[in-house]
C-alpha cells in the first residue's frame, strides 16, 4: 500500500525537538531610538515577524558578530554569534542576572566594535563604533536583535540599534514540527523540519508550484497535526498570517499555496492559536554556519575510499574496521565518535546513543597528516559515526554530507563528509552510518536471479467469468459494488465525475488466479521467473488489503484449490509464486472484525459494538468509554476500513506464524515461495524477528521481502527480512532517465550500495512502477490518451532506458504488468488499469514487447549482470553513467545515457583488463582497450554492454 497518500496521514518519524536556547539580540542600524535605564526586565515579545523588510546584503561583509562580555570573558565565541536574518543581526541565547557587554567582531575591528551611544538605559539602545558597556538583568532566553541600516552606514561612522526582547518556550515543547506535503511525498524529512527561535517555527523552503500539505509531527498524531481550520482545505493566501486548525480540535484540512522558489514559513501561536505565515525567504538558522578555518576545511574523510575505511561497507559482526582521517599539519586532535541508532516504526522514533569515543593518532603522510584508528563491531546494528576536530583552539565537526535520500528522513549519502561546526545541539550532527549484520545471514540463493512479474490480480486477466463479483449479490461493507462492464475502462474515480458512485475501491475487472494461469507461458517468455501479486486472500475491496480471511482465497479469484494449481504450473515453467498480505492490520469487514454483521456474530466488533467474548478480541484494542464506535478503536492511519491489530498479542502471533498451521506455513505448504509484508514498518521490530524464524525454520528457501520505502539497512542484519522494495531504485532512475543530474541521483544507490549487505543488496526488488506509484510512462510523460505522439515515443524511449538500468544492475527487476506493453497511468487509481489484451479490445504495444524480452534475454544470458562485483561508477558525468562488474574472469562494463545525443565516454580500467578485448551485447562490434583506457559510444538515451572476451593464452614452446 502507498505510505504517504495524500488526505491520509500515514505515519512517520519522531525526532526529539530542542528549544533553540538564550537571548535573541537583535541590533538594528539607525537612529533616533531613546534610550532607556539599566537592568530593566525583557519586554513580552510579540508573535508577528521582527521585520517585513526587503532582504539587504550583510552590512560587514563575510565577517560575524559577537557578542562579547562579563559572561564570557570578552571572547568572540561561537555560543554567542550572531546571525544575519535577511536585513537584521540576530542572536537567540540564554543569560542569567546583570551583565556588561559590547558587541564585536573577531578583531574588535574600529567599524565592527559596538556600544551605546550615549548613557546606556532601558534598549532599544542607539549604538555607535567605540561606544560605551552596555548593561542589563538578563532572566532567562532572549532574543538579541542588531539592526544595520545599508543606508547608514559607512566606515567611518556607522550606527545601529540593539533591541532585546524576551523569548517564551516553544509551544509544543520538545515536538518537531514537518512540513509534508505533496513536496516530500508527506514523509517527515529533516529537509522540512522546522526550528523553533524565540517566537516562532521556522523553516525556508525552495519550491515551485502549487503544493498541498500539513503540518505534522513525526508521528501524526492528532495534536500535533496542524492544517486547514475545521478540517477544510485552504489555500493561503501570501504574506499574512492564516490562523490552522488542530487534528484533535476542530479538524486540519490540507492547506495549498501557490510557490515560486525560496520562502519562509513561519508558525506561531497567538494565544494559544496555531498562525502560518509564508512569504519571502528572512530566516537563517543558527545552525547553517560556513566554515572559514583553512586548517579545519583541511579535514578530509570518505567513506568508501578504502583508506579512509576498511573493510568497504556493511560488515558481520566481530569485524575490526579501520578509519582513516587526512589533514593539513597541525590539527590538535581528532577523535572517532561511534554510536548506535535505534530507528523504530516508519522513522517514528530515530535516536543515537554514544558507544566509544577513539582518539585517533596522529602520522605523518605524504600530503600532510593522517590520523587513525579502529573499532571492533561486536553487534549486529545499524551504527552512526563522526569526526570531532580540533584546530585553532576550536571543535568542529566531519558529518556527513547533506545529499538528501528519496525517502529517508536522515540526510547524507555518506562517502565525501564534510566539516562544519560543531552544532549547538548533538542531534543536528548528520552521521555517517554503517550497517553490522549476523554473520550467519544468507538470502535464498535464487533470490539475485529472480526477475519478477508484478500482478495486481483484479486487472491482469479475468480467466475464469463465472466467479466475477456481481452486484446486487457481493456487498462492499454496508455498500454495494460496481463492475466494469468493459475490460478496458479506466478504472473508477469518485468524485471525478466518471459516472462511478461515492465509495473508493469498490469497482472490479474480474481478474482472477484462473487468469494468471492462462498466462502463464506469456510470463516465461517475457522473461520472468517469480511472480509477485498483491494480496488474493478474502476482502472487500477491489486492492485486498484489508483482509477478511487470512486463511482462503477470495472467491473472486477462485479458490484454495486454484492458488495451488497456479503455484504447479508456474512451477513446471520455472516461476516461483511470492504472496502478499498485512499483519498490521485486518478489514473492518472480516470474520475477525466483523462491523458489518457480514460473517455471523464472532467478530471483535461484530455489528459495531466490542465483543469481549470474541475469539479475536485479543487481537485489536478497544476503548469502551467512547459511545461513536469510529473511535472505540485504532484505524491504521486513522482509516477506520482497516483497524490495527494489537501486534503484542500472544494469540495473533501464533495465528500469524508461530502454530503449526499458522497463516505464514499454511500458504508455503500450499505451494508459496515466500512472502512480501505490506507496511513493515508498522510492526515492531520483535514481531519480525520471531517471523522470521518460525518462516526460515519451515522453508529455508523461502524468500522474505518488506515493503520499506525509505533507507531499510535495520532490515538487513539477518533477524527479519531477506529483501525490500527498492523504491529508492526506482525514484534515482526515474528521476535520472527524466534528464536528472546523474552525479547527483546515483549518490542514492552508492549509499544503499554502502550500507545493505551484500546477500540483501542482490536480492532487492528493483521495481519501476508500483501500484503505489504513478507508472513509469505517466513520470516520463506519457500521461493519457490525449498526449502528442511524438511525447509518446520519447516516453516509451526513456521507459527502455530505465529497465535497460534495471536488467543490467544488481538486484531482482521487476515488471509491473503492463509496463511491458505501453500501460499509463497517473497515481491510485489509474495506476492500476487493466492489461490491454487484444482479445479484451486492447491494443498493447508489441514493439516495447519486444525490446522488454530482448533485455530480459540479456540479463539471463550473461550472470556476471546479476551476480557481478559492483564497485563505484568508472564514470559520471551530469548524462552518463559507467558501471563494471566482475564475475571470476568475466568482466562486463555497463553505460547508461539520458541525453537525447549519443556520447562517447573514455575510462579507466583495472589493471587486470589491460588490453582486453570487448564485445557488446546488445549491437554489433568490438572493443579493445588501450592499454587500460577504454574508448565507446553510448547511444542517445538508451545504453551500452561490453562484455569482456576471455583472456588470450599462449602455449610456451616445446
Amino acid at each position: 500500500m502507498a505510505p504517504h497518500p495524500a488526505p491520509i496521514e500515514r505515519l512517520a518519524g519522531i525526532s526529539n525537538f530542542s528549544v533553540v536556547r538564550g537571548v535573541l539580540l537583535s541590533v538594528s542600524l539607525a537612529s533616533g531610538l531613546p534610550l532607556a535605564p539599566a537592568y530593566a526586565q525583557p519586554a513580552v515579545i510579540s508573535a508577528t515577524p521582527a521585520t517585513t523588510q526587503a532582504c539587504q546584503p550583510r552590512p560587514l561583509g563575510k565577517r560575524d558578530l559577537y557578542l562579547r562580555g562579563s559572561f564570557n570573558g570578552w571572547a568572540a565565541s561561537d555560543t554567542y554569534r550572531f546571525v544575519y536574518q535577511c536585513n537584521r543581526f540576530e542572536l537567540v541565547t540564554s543569560l542569567q542576572g546583570p551583565q556588561t557587554f559590547k558587541i564585536g567582531d573577531e578583531d574588535w575591528s574600529v567599524d565592527a566594535d559596538f556600544g551605546a551611544a550615549g548613557t546606556a538605559g532601558k534598549p532599544p539602545w542607539v549604538l555607535a563604533t567605540k561606544g560605551r558597556d552596555m548593561r542589563y538583568d538578563f532572566r532567562g532566553s532572549h532574543r538579541l536583535v542588531l539592526n544595520m541600516s545599508a543606508a547608514a552606514v559607512s566606515a567611518s561612522s556607522p550606527s545601529a540599534t540593539l533591541a532585546i526582547e524576551s523569548c517564551p518556550a516553544a509551544p509544543l515543547g520538545e515536538t518537531t514540527l514537518f512540513l509534508r506535503g505533496t513536496m516530500n511525498n508527506w514523509a517527515a524529512l529533516d529537509d522540512y523540519a522546522f526550528s523553533y527561535s524565540c517566537d516562532a517555527y521556522y523553516l525556508n523552503v525552495r519550491l515551485q508550484g502549487r503544493q498541498e500539505f500539513k503540518i505534522g509531527d513525526a508521528g501524526w498524531t492528532q495534536p500535533g497535526t496542524l492544517g486547514g481550520a475545521g478540517g477544510q482545505g485552504v489555500t493561503l493566501p501570501a504574506g499574512t498570517a492564516s490562523v490552522l486548525g488542530r487534528a484533535n480540535a476542530d479538524g486540519a484540512g490540507n492547506l495549498a499555496f501557490e510557490f515560486a522558489g525560496e520562502h519562509t514559513l513561519r508558525i506561531a501561536f497567538e494565544n494559544g492559536k496555531p498562525m502560518l505565515q509564508i512569504g519571502p525567504k528572512t530566516f537563517t538558522s543558527p545552525d547553517e554556519v560556513v566554515v572559514a578555518d583553512p586548517l579545519a576545511l583541511s579535514a578530509r574523510f570518505d567513506s568508501r575510499l578504502a583508506d579512509h575505511k576498511s573493510p568497504f561497507g556493511a560488515v558481520p559482526a566481530g569485524t575490526a574496521v579501520d578509519f582513516s582521517l587526512d589533514a593539513a599539519p597541525g590539527l590538535t586532535s581528532v577523535t572517532l565518535l561511534i554510536e548506535k541508532r535505534r530507528m523504530e516504526g516508519n522513522q517514528e522514533q530515530l535516536a543515537y546513543n554514544e558507544m566509544a569515543r577513539i582518539p585517533l593518532v596522529s602520522r605523518k603522510s605524504a600530503n600532510g597528516e593522517r590520523w587513525t584508528g579502529h573499532h571492533r563491531f561486536s553487534d549486529p546494528s545499524v551504527y552512526g559515526f563522526y569526526f570531532e576536530v580540533v584546530a585553532n583552539g576550536k571543535t568542529f565537526v566531519v558529518q556527513n554530507n547533506r545529499d538528501s535520500i528519496y525517502w529517508t528522513r536522515e540526510k547524507g549519502s555518506n562517502g565525501r563528509g564534510q566539516v562544519d561546526d560543531m552544532p549547538t545541539e548533538r542531534k543536528r550532527i548528520r552521521r555517517f552510518r554503517h550497517t553490522v549484520y549476523a554473520p550467519d545471514f544468507k538470502v535464498p540463493a535464487w533470490a539475485s536471479d529472480a526477475i519478477y512479474y508484478y500482478i495486481f490480480p483484479d486487472r491482469f486477466r479475468n480467466g475464469n467469468k463465472a466467479n466475477d463479483p456481481q452486484p446486487g449479490k457481493r456487498r462492499y461493507q454496508d455498500k454495494g459494488i460496481e463492475l466494469h462492464q468493459n475490460w478496458m475502462d479506466r478504472p473508477y474515480k469518485p468524485g471525478s465525475g466518471d459516472g462511478s458512485d461515492n465509495t473508493y475501491n469498490n469497482d472490479f475487472f474480474g481478474g482472477d488466479l484462473a487468469g494468471i494461469i492462462e498466462k502463464l507461458d506469456y510470463i516465461a517468455e517475457l522473461g520472468a521467473n517469480t511472480i509477485y501479486m498483491t494480496p488474493v486472500f478474502a476482502a472487500a475491496s477491489n486492492h485486498k488489503y484489508d483482509t477478511a480471511d487470512f486463511r482462503n482465497i477470495d472467491p473472486a479469484f477462485g479458490s484454495n484449490a486454484d492458488f495451488e494449481r497456479l503455484t504447479l504450473e508456474a512451477g513446471k515453467r520455472g516461476i516461483r509464486v511470492i504472496p502478499d498480505t498485512s499483519l498490521n492490520h485486518t478489514g473492518s469487514d472480516s470474520i475477525y472484525f466483523n462491523r458489518y454483521n457480514n460473517f455471523g456474530g464472532d467478530g471483535a466488533f461484530a455489528g459495531g459494538k466490542i465483543h469481549a467474548g470474541s475469539a479475536y478480541a485479543s487481537w485489536y484494542r478497544f476503548d469502551a468509554t467512547k459511545s461513536d464506535p469510529d473511535k472505540q478503536y485504532k484505524g491504521w492511519v486513522d482509516v477506520k476500513d482497516l483497524p490495527e491489530i494489537d501486534k503484542s498479542s500472544a494469540d495473533f502471533r501464533r495465528f500469524a506464524y508461530a502454530n503449526p498451521d499458522s497463516v505464514m506455513k499454511l500458504w508455503l505448504d500450499r505451494g508459496a515461495a515466500g512472502w512480501r509484508m505490506d507496511v513493515a514498518p508498522w510492526v515492531p521490530d520483535d514481531f519480525w524477528r520471531e517471523w522470521r524464524h518460525a518462516i526460515k525454520k519451515h522453508r529455508p528457501d523461502a524468500l522474505t521481502i518488506a515493503e520499506t520505502w525509505f533507507e531499510a539497512s535495520k532490515y538487513f542484519l539477518g533477524d527479519s527480512f531477506d529483501s525490500t522494495m527498492n523504491y529508492i531504485f526506482r525514484n534515482t532512475v526515474l528521476d535520472y532517465v527524466k534528464g536528472g543530474d546523474a552525479r547527483q541521483l546515483y549518490q542514492n544507490l552508492e549509499l544503499v550500495r554502502e550500507l545493505y549487505p551484500p546477500q540483501a543488496h542482490f536480492a532487492l526488488m528493483n521495481l519501476l512502477s508500483s501500484h503505489d506509484a504513478a507508472r513509469s510512462l505517466h513520470v516520463f510523460g506519457y500521461e493519457s490518451d490525449h498526449t502528442a505522439a511524438e511525447r509518446i515515443r520519447e516516453a516509451k524511449q526513456r521507459l527502455r532506458l530505465a529497465v535497460f538500468f534495471q536488467m543490467t544492475y544488481p538486484g531482482a527487476p521487476a515488471i509491473y504488468y503492463g509496463d511491458e506493453v505501453g500501460i499509463t497511468g497517473g497515481d491510485d487509481p489509474y495506476n492500476r488499469g487493466p492489461y490491454p489484451w487484444a482479445d479484451r479490445g486492447g491494443s498493447p504495444d508489441l514493439d516495447l514487447l519486444a525490446e522488454f524480452k530482448r533485455l530480459t534475454k540479456l540479463r539471463r544470458d550473461h550472470p556476471v549482470l546479476r551476480h557481478g562485483t559492483l564497485d563505484a561508477p568508472l564514470h559520471a558525468d551530469a548524462h552518463t553513467i559507467v558501471l563494471i562488474r566482475q564475475l571470476g574472469d568475466t568482466w562486463a562494463v555497463t553505460a547508461t545515457n539520458n541525453s537525447s545525443a549519443a556520447r562517447t565516454v573514455t575510462v579507466s580500467l583495472p589493471a587486470a583488463l589491460r588490453s582486453r578485448e570487448f564485445k557488446d551485447a546488445l549491437a554489433a562490434g568490438s572493443f579493445k582497450a588501450d592499454g587500460r583506457v577504454l574508448t565507446f559510444t553510448v547511444p542517445a538515451l538508451f545504453g551500452s554492454v561490453l562484455v569482456s572476451e576471455p583472456k588470450t593464452t599462449v602455449s610456451a614452446p616445446k
